[in-house]
């Protein structure tokens, strides 16, 4: 087996000491041009590769931030992702993305994974409805953000979207096209984004005169395209069958938008349906999809962001903020005025 380059491999080829290495890789504005020079060159012979635990271990310090999402099938949540990370490697730093699968089980895993790597810090968006799980985190005093999830600011920050705002938007939007009741596809209500979702709903029949009941709803097992399908094949067995249907995300717009072509029923002539999110696949689909838009880039930059200031210089400094970003609502080819 061979054995790894280490610093002082470095510093004897260069003829350098140690230091003077590690001043390379780390200020190399202390270090004359001509030995930086001849030091990265033997770097580069030897291959060498510093080691990240060692540098962590000596200045206390990790330059990696941990993402956990519920689900990475989600192009929301890689959106999220992708803004994160922009933001961190800006920052000098790299990321570590993980993925709970809205499982609290493998989110308690992760947490204890991200401990044991002493993480600079975590953006996660919870799996755990009871919130258990990164109270037990918090324990290891390192710090957090709570992404598309609003908490009390006594539990630290978080950055998410106005959905009951949002769940407004989608149902006031379908009642203005004549529509005088809606069926609401959810994925599991315990998900504080579909309940919420759900609230914006009723709000929405209420500030237009109309009974609660006038939302009948149908919960999927996932926020993913294929319960969405399932879900449509539900509403077309239904005796009844809605003119409205707003989702709780687009996975689930597309998966009933799918249900619906495939029985030759006409959307939006028969069947008007919102979903949320506007992920890319939302304008592309074979009848381009109204939905609610969702920041997810401006999302996981702010929390990235929040957490850089919570782990940085100023940290001493850092008080914990509660962002809440407004949705829109983009509309497409998926809704139009009830015939």
């Amino acid at each position: 087996m061979a054995r790894t380059v280490g610093i002082k491999d470095v510093a004897r080829l260069a003829g350098v000491s140690v230091g003077t290495v590690s001043n390379v890789l780390n200020r190399p504005d202390k270090v004359a041009e001509s030995t930086r020079v001849r030091v990265r060159a033997v770097i580069d012979e030897l291959g060498f590769v510093r080691s990240e635990t060692a540098r962590q271990l000596r200045v206390g310090t990790s330059r990696i931030l941990a993402i956990l999402v519920l689900d990475m099938a989600n192009p929301f949540f890689v959106a999220m992702a992708k803004g994160a990370e922009r933001a961190a490697r800006e920052a000098g730093l790299g990321v570590m993305l993980c993925n709970s699968a809205g499982s609290a089980a493998e989110e308690a895993e992760y947490l204890s994974l991200f401990a044991e790597q002493r993480v600079r810090g975590v953006l996660v968006s919870p799996a755990d409805p009871t919130g258990r799980n990164l109270r037990d985190f918090a324990r290891r005093r390192i710090p957090y953000v709570h992404v598309d999830r609003a908490v009390p600011r006594a539990e630290g920050c978080s950055v998410s979207v106005d959905d009951v705002a949002g769940g407004t938007l989608a149902v006031r939007h379908l009642l203005a096209a004549g529509h005088r009741s809606v069926t609401y596809i959810s994925g599991p209500m315990q998900l504080a984004q579909c309940r919420d979702r759900r609230t914006g709903a009723l709000r929405a029949l209420r500030e237009a005169g109309l009974p609660d009941d006038a939302l009948r709803q149908v919960e999927a097992r996932r926020l993913d395209v294929a319960s969405g399908i399932d879900a449509g094949a539900r509403l077309l067995g239904l005796p009844e069958r809605p003119t409205a249907v707003f989702c709780a995300n687009d996975l689930l717009a597309l998966g009933v938008l799918q249900a619906m072509y495939g029985a030759g029923v006409d959307v939006p002539g028969d069947v008007s349906i919102v979903g949320y999110d506007d992920i890319e696949f939302a304008a592309a689909a074979v009848v381009p999809l109204t939905s609610v838009r969702q920041p997810a880039e401006r999302m996981g930059r702010t929390a990235a962001g929040m957490l850089m200031e919570e782990t940085g210089e100023g940290a001493e400094e850092h008080t914990h903020r509660a962002v809440v970003l407004q949705p829109e609502l983009v509309v497409r080819s998926s809704t139009r005025r009830l015939r």
